[in-house]
This record gives C-alpha cells, structure tokens and sequence, in this order.
C-alpha cells in the first residue's frame, strides 16, 4: 500500500519517494511509489497537480490502497524522485473542503439534515441536502459559519478504534467498521472524510453562499471559501461598480437604479408602440384605395408591426395587402392578408413566385422572400 504523507501533514507541498513502477498507458505513464503527498481523486474532490521530478502530474487515483500517478514523462524505476505539489490549489481546495465541513455540520446539527452529495469543481462546490432550506434559514447558516470560522478552532483527523467507533457520532454517506478517519471541527462537526484540510477554522477565512436549488426533495447549495470566495466577491463587486457607474448611482442602490431604468424602458416601449401606431395609421391612410392588391415596406420592423399595419391597409383592398420588412440583400420578411383571397391555398403561387417560405392561416400568412423589392411590387401589382 502507499503511504499517505498528507494524512501526516496536509501542507506538506514536497517530499521524496521510490518509484516503484512505471508503465505506459497512451500518452500518459502510470507510476506507482512508495508513498506520496498527492491527494488522490475522492469524496467529491479533484486529484492534486504538481510534478515528480520535473513530469507533470497529471492525474493521481487510488485502488486496494494503492495510489497511481498520471505522468507525462516516465520515471526510473527504483529511483528517489523529489514531488511538487501545487501549493496554492492544494489549500484553496482545504480551504473550501473545511469549508464544507463547517457548514454541513451548522445544517445538520440547526436541522438535523444530512449531506447527501458534494461536488468541487474549479469554481464552486455544490452540497446536496436531504431537507428543504430557504433564504432566510441560508442567510442565518451564513453567518453562523463565518462566525465559528472566525473563531479559529482546531481541525483534527484521528482514526478511532472499532471500539471507539461505535461511540462516536459523526456524519457519513457510508456504513463504515475500519479504517476510519474522522475530521473533527472542535465543537462544530464530525465527520467521515478522506480529503486534507486546513489545521484550524480561520485558515478557511470565509464562507459565501453563491446560489440554493431544490433538488431531488431536498436542497442544492452552490457556495465557496476561501481565496476563491474571496476572488468571487471582488470580480462581482468590481462589475457591481461598472453598473453603478453606468447608472449613476451609489453602489448600494444599484439594484433600485436597475429597477428605475426598466420602469423608463417599459415607458419608452410604451411609447414608441403609441408613436408606430400613429404613423401605421398615416401609411393606411395614405395608401389609395384598390380594386387589386397592394404592397408597402417598413425599415427594421418587427412581425407585430407588419401585422398591425397589414390589419390598417386590409379595407384599401379589395384582394391581397403585403407588408414586408428587409433589404435585397438579406431579403425580407413579409406579413400577407386578405379578406376575399384566400391565402393558405395562395401562399404557394406566392412562394414559388417571390422565392418565399412561410404560410398561415386563409385570412394572413406571413414568412420571408428571398427577391428583389422591384420584384415583390411587380408581383402584386398584377394580383
């Protein structure tokens, strides 16, 4: 079995071993040594990164005891190599699993809820609970954590006994009898875990929940610790001074400047539907009546305006009214309606003759025309 240095001494970012073997696998080399100071992939976390004499590692996984490195270069066997690890992932990653562990003990111990699920990645971690918690509940765990992490306890991983075992009380997805290791968090949890963690609380620095979900009768959490949380904070508050910029408003209120300006933009839509009202009924207005069909184009219109100012022109024709939006080059849209054609059956002789797709219903089809405007006029000038 490999020896697990980080169970001795989780900031322990270098250490030396023998290479006990070595084979290819594709691209990557499989090694194999005497001990390690690589976390190995499990319990929801990423395996570490770093190098083994100058190879990358890059992937480490464990089996029966025995831990594989990934590596992109072979190593001799037999041979002592010096391991590197990447120090600043390895404790952001403490960082945040001790972070986990504050805060699925503050839950289970307030709710008696169980963690029933947890996730690292890059830039967040999920926690899945078997209870339903809201905000108000989430923002006073919140603060109950970033207290007792405040309060820089100690973090301690021992391996009780059997014995021991039975009288412990401590959280776990798994029914476990032996080689057990225990995190325990003085006074805040206890709980089966694999991973390193940081020595004492205040080493976790914060703890911010980033979003919550229900989930599977439960609930989801998304949150980070640490450095990373602390990343978090600055990229939203940084975008949070852009917006306040924008707006002209202090920091603090620019939710309520948001608020302001979708009320103004409400109103100005409000508006420019009241002002293309009017101007559809002076186009309808000034279209002469016709026995035949007729045709009109707008700039940059939308389908609800092509139908509002189709609907305005249908009494000046006595067969077909075609409203289109577009250019020759990308071709246009087109809103068609009749009250003596009947369209559904048309639409075909219309889009064979215009290059045109769409349809619709007898009294209004609408689609595109991939055709000239010379051509659309000329077409429904002879209808």
């Amino acid at each position: 079995m490999t020896e697990k240095l980080y169970y001795k001494n989780s900031k322990l970012y270098t250490f030396t071993a023998t290479v006990l073997s070595c084979e290819q696998k594709g691209e990557q080399f499989l090694c194999i040594l005497d001990k390690t100071a690589f976390f190995p992939e499990g319990g929801g976390q990423k395996a570490d990164n770093g190098t083994l004499d100058g190879a990358n590692v890059l992937d480490v996984q464990e089996k029966n005891g025995i831990i594989t490195h990934s590596t992109n270069k072979p190593l001799t066997v037999g041979a002592i190599v010096h391991g590197v690890l990447n120090e600043e992932q390895r404790f952001r990653r403490m960082q945040n699993h001790t972070g986990e562990h504050v805060f699925s003990g503050v839950v289970h111990a307030t709710y008696g809820y169980t963690n029933v699920g947890f996730h690292m990645a890059d830039d967040c971690m999920t926690v899945d609970f078997d209870g339903a918690l809201n905000a108000e509940q989430l923002k006073e765990i919140e603060d109950e954590c970033n207290r007792l992490i405040a309060k820089n306890v100690a973090v301690n991983c021992i391996f009780p006994s059997a014995k021991e075992l039975e009288t412990l009380d401590y959280r776990s997805k798994l029914e476990l009898t032996e080689d057990v290791r225990l995190v325990e968090i003085e006074g805040i949890d206890l709980c089966a875990c694999c991973a390193p963690h940081v020595e004492m609380t205040g080493e976790v620095g914060i703890l911010k929940i980033l979003d919550c979900m229900p989930h599977r009768g439960g609930t989801r959490i998304t949150l980070l610790c640490g450095l990373d949380a602390f990343e978090h904070l600055r990229v939203h508050y940084n975008c949070n001074r852009k917006v306040s910029a924008l707006l002209s408003a202090r920091a603090i209120e620019t939710p309520q400047g948001v608020e302001k300006l979708q009320e103004d933009i409400v109103g100005f839509k409000r508006e420019i539907t009241t002002l293309q009202t009017k101007i559809n009924r002076l186009l309808a207005d000034g279209l002469e009546q016709t026995d035949g069909s007729a045709v009109m184009f707008l700039d940059d219109a939308k389908a609800d305006e092509l139908r509002s100012l189709c609907n305005l022109c249908l009494p000046k024709c006595k067969q077909m009214m075609c409203v289109c939006s577009g250019n020759d080059e990308n071709g246009y849209a087109y809103i068609i309606g009749s009250a003596n054609v009947n369209l559904r059956e048309k639409s075909k002789e219309i889009n064979a003759a215009l290059n045109g797709r769409g349809g619709g219903q007898p009294t209004m089809i609408q689609g595109s025309f991939k055709a000239t405007k010379e051509e659309i006029i000329a077409f429904f000038n002879q209808q």
